[in-house]
């Protein structure tokens, strides 16, 4: 029988991962997604790997909050990277978001700091849950988040995003067939927002659900389907899929009828497209390509360029980007996306189309990339959106481009923010 001291705790292996995984994304700035796998090594259990998800993406999404409690019960504050702090962080989510019971929380994360802090950490959790704290209800934003979202938004929308933020998306379908959308939400239980869209609110695991396996539809979050919208039908004409991977715009296009040629330079990524494309039947013509060194061998009628961006609106999936992105990396961001969007849209035919996204709440990732393209070029024009190609609710009246925002159709369950500019080319 093993010695009561040396036992191993039971559940201590997903919070190390969980700890593994805050450091990861908070002192070395690695996407939460990216850095899931290697934070996870070694455990074999998919439950205990979603719990790992869990803790991590649920103490990003109440960090400001959480610091505030453990500030508020020691004499000073803790260095950020502390690693008394990194534990108070993860025993408090598990107690005051997850539901773990709390003397479970902190049986599990005292080990954590076996050897080092452990008094203080015992000490602070205790004393706070003696209290009967309470994380709020939103939470707070991150302070520089907060900051440049009223700046550029107004104080509605950033409440609005404090909202959004709480808890984790509803799950959206993009359906292959649009026609099919009421038996689509009748055999889901879900509800559409749109033609071709499926929501729903408290979705099985993606793969166990009915028309997966046969492809009839993808996972596309509402206003990622937004951009491939408005290139409209096909009728066999060729279009160019920039920086294409995932893939879900690209198999809209092909539904629409659209000859895509799926462009990407990842080649991990677009494995991932050629088995969506696969599962659905849909064909595309998948390249690995860098879309500053790739050309088409002629002018090409339509393209659609879903640049690499901040991704600051996606937060509600990925509160981690609110941590990770500065000043800096918008700006480099926006350089990447000038040179994509300067390059690409000198390929299109006269009267071609080039659909200009991304899914940030920065405006030098949109209005203004586009602002400054428009600059002495007097063959281009811009294409505002219609009420019969996307919902009305989200066209702005007079607006030249759609921009989604957080707390449009928050109480349908929200939407992604992104930006999306189509361009044609006069001559």
């Amino acid at each position: 029988m093993a010695d009561q001291n040396t036992a191993p705790t039971p559940g201590l292996p997903a919070r190390k991962a969980a700890l593994k995984l805050l450091d990861a994304v908070l002192r070395r700035g690695q996407p939460l997604e990216t850095a899931l796998h290697g934070a996870t090594q070694g455990i074999a259990r998919g439950d205990d790997r979603a719990l790992v998800h869990a803790i991590a993406a649920e103490t990003l999404r109440h960090l400001p909050d959480l610091d505030a409690l453990i500030d508020s019960a020691t004499a000073k504050p803790l260095p950020d990277d502390a690693k008394a702090r990194a534990a108070l962080r993860i025993a408090l989510v598990q107690a005051l978001a997850l539901g773990t019971p709390p003397h479970a929380a902190i049986a599990t994360t005292l080990p954590l700091v076996d050897g080092g802090p452990r008094k203080l950490v015992h000490g602070v959790y205790g004393t706070l849950m003696r209290k009967g704290v309470s994380l709020p209800d939103p939470p707070t934003l991150p302070a520089y988040a907060d900051s440049r979202f009223r700046a550029h938004w107004g104080d509605v929308v950033a409440e609005s995003a404090r909202r959004a933020i709480a808890a984790p998306p509803p799950l959206d379908l993009t359906l292959a067939d649009p026609a099919e959308t009421d038996g689509w939400v009748e055999e889901l239980g879900g509800v559409s927002l749109m033609p071709g869209h499926v929501r729903l609110i408290d979705p099985a695991p993606v793969a166990s659900l009915p028309g997966f396996a046969e492809g009839r539809w993808w996972v596309q979050d509402l206003a990622a389907s937004l951009p491939a919208r408005l290139l409209g039908a096909g009728n066999g004409r060729r279009v160019l899929d920039l920086c294409a991977a995932p893939g879900g715009k690209s198999l809209q296009l092909a539904a629409a009828g659209w000859a895509v040629t799926a462009l990407d330079r990842s080649a991990s990524r677009l494995e991932r497209v050629a088995e969506n494309a696969e599962r659905t039947g849909l064909l595309l013509d998948i390249l690995q390509g860098d879309a500053l060194e790739w050309q088409p061998d002629g002018p090409v009628e339509a393209i659609l360029l879903d640049a690499p961006c901040s991704a600051t609106g996606i937060f509600r999936r990925h509160p981690d980007v609110l941590h990770r992105i500065g000043a800096r990396d918008i700006n480099e961001m926006a350089a990447l996306q000038t040179a994509l969007l300067t390059r690409a849209v000198d390929w299109l035919t006269p009267g071609g189309t080039l659909i200009y996204a991304t899914c940030s709440l920065e405006p030098e990732e949109g209005e203004k990339q586009i602002e400054s393209l428009l600059e002495g070029r007097t063959d281009l024009d811009i294409l505002p959106p219609r009420p019969d190609e996307i919902s009305e609710r989200l066209i702005t009246p007079g607006a030249r481009f759609l921009r989604t925002l957080p707390g449009m159709l928050m109480d349908e369950g929200g939407l992604d923010g992104f930006f999306i500019a189509r361009i044609v080319r006069k001559h």
